[in-house]
């Protein structure tokens, strides 16, 4: 059975709504942190109500920290503009099955002001504004993220009452590529295998990873948009799963000082006539790939928006630190890889919290403006590019921050009230952790400072 013949019509929700089937239905949407937010809607009074006439949010879900706490400079929505609603518009393409809670069915939501205009600041509206850019041009993105992440045998209540400290990994051994060691993972993983794919997913596949209890559940390929709405959903489910199974997982980039958790994101570019544009036509390719390696500095905030991000950035961990592309090596923050209809380019930069709409929305408009400058491809790096004496990806939060400020590309392609937005997003992150006072500094500055 494919993806397509797994997707739920609004006629079959009908019918298993009227049967009993089905009672519930989430309407959610990606906030900045790519986090699903919404309401669950009791079954009959969303096509009774919400199908014709959509649902309100309150437009602080926007414009608020990790914690969700109301926080200061964002334009959108603020005490001054008194946090109104905005709109909830169901999108039915995306209507799926929710199989890990019964009798759930879920669809995610484009955001619209009351007076309809598009919500300029949403992820999944940033996003639809540079598909719109590849449209015009007889394109179109296909996209694949590969998300890793750490399961711990603790709940997370447990966790969370521990400070995340001294929790117990699934595996205490490095399980990259064992079958072994992913067999004590199974039962988890088999379900959230199985529960994505009642979801509509197409799972390819799972495997251990380097890091303890680090693993990466992999699936096909889709339309960009589609890929980004099935990430977020894949993420929000995969821990409701855990939760489910008395444990938790982490999708944070550096959760320890081993390998961190990344989310390695596929591109390539089909025509409307199904042409691969990266196999059909090389100097475009090359112009595209160009387009990344001169913007990739000044959208890293795009790729890596927290404090967090930036420890998983080290030589020799798999996570790249030099601004370099070469075939089929996972050295550079730009990889090559695949021929014909496959051929594309994997961005490692990416970690596990990235939010999708956003990182694809910024690929797209670096190779947008490397084809339409021409600009040349530098040559690749073949060996190792930790050692190549590259350019560096930003090395803080604070310095992406900057460079995302005054970039000009993301002022042009994204317009000025995303750019401000996002800018806040990191200002509001950053003073948060510098008020901060962490396990590090007490260890080392409690007795012997």
């Amino acid at each position: 059975m494919t993806a397509d013949d797994r997707r739920l019509s609004l006629e079959q929700l009908k019918v298993e709504v009227a049967g009993d089937t089905v009672d519930t239905v989430l309407l959610g949407f990606a906030d900045m942190q790519g986090r699903l937010q919404g309401k669950r809607l009791a079954a009959p009074y969303f096509l009774a109500d919400v199908l014709d006439h959509a649902a309100e949010g309150c437009n602080y879900l926007l414009a608020v920290d990790v914690d969700m706490n109301t926080v200061g400079g964002y334009a959108m929505s603020s005490w001054e503009t008194g946090y109104g609603d905005f709109v909830l518009k169901p999108d039915l393409a995306t209507l799926h099955r929710v199989p890990w809670h019964p009798g759930t069915v879920a669809v995610m939501a484009d955001l619209r002001w009351l007076d309809g205009r598009p919500v300029a600041q949403s992820p999944r509206q940033i996003l639809g504004e540079q598909l719109g850019r590849l449209a015009d041009r007889g394109w179109r993105a296909l996209a694949g993220t590969e998300l890793e992440f750490l399961v711990f045998q603790d709940t997370y209540e447990h966790a969370w009452n521990a400070g995340y400290r001294n929790l117990t990994p699934a595996n205490q051994y490095n399980v990259d590529y064992s079958l072994q060691g992913t067999a004590r993972v199974e039962p988890l993983l088999r379900a959230i295998r199985r529960g994505m794919a009642g979801a509509g997913l197409t799972v390819e596949s799972a495997k251990g990873e380097c890091n303890y209890g680090q693993h990466e559940i992999a699936f096909r390929y889709a339309e960009a948009q589609r890929t980004c709405d099935q990430h977020v959903v894949y993420k929000n489910g995969a821990k409701e799963i855990a939760a489910q199974h008395g444990v938790s997982l982490t999708f944070m980039p550096k959760f320890n000082e081993r390998e961190g958790n990344s989310c390695h994101i596929h591109l390539s570019l089909r025509g409307t006539d199904g042409t691969p544009v990266f196999a059909a036509d090389d100097p475009l390719f090359r112009h595209f790939i160009a387009g990344q390696l001169a913007h990739l500095r000044e959208l890293t905030l795009l790729f890596a928006p927290n404090v967090n991000s930036y420890k998983r950035f080290a030589d020799g961990s798999f996570a790249p630190t030099a601004i370099a592309w070469g075939p089929d090596n996972r050295t550079c923050s730009i990889r090559v890889i695949g021929e014909g209809h496959s051929k594309r380019f994997e961005n490692r930069v990416p970690g596990g919290d990235v939010n999708p709409y956003l990182a694809i929305a910024a690929m797209v408009a670096a190779g947008l403006d490397g084809v339409d400058r021409e600009l040349p491809l530098a040559d690749p790096v073949t060996g190792n590019a930790y050692e190549s004496g590259a350019e560096r990806v930003p090395r803080s939060l604070r310095e992406a921050r900057d460079l995302f400020a005054a970039s000009e590309l993301a002022r042009t392609a994204f317009g000025d009230d995303v750019v401000d937005h996002y800018v806040n997003a990191a200002d509001v992150e950053l003073a948060a952790f510098e008020s901060a006072v962490t396990d590090w500094e007490r260890f080392r500055g409690f007795e012997r400072l």
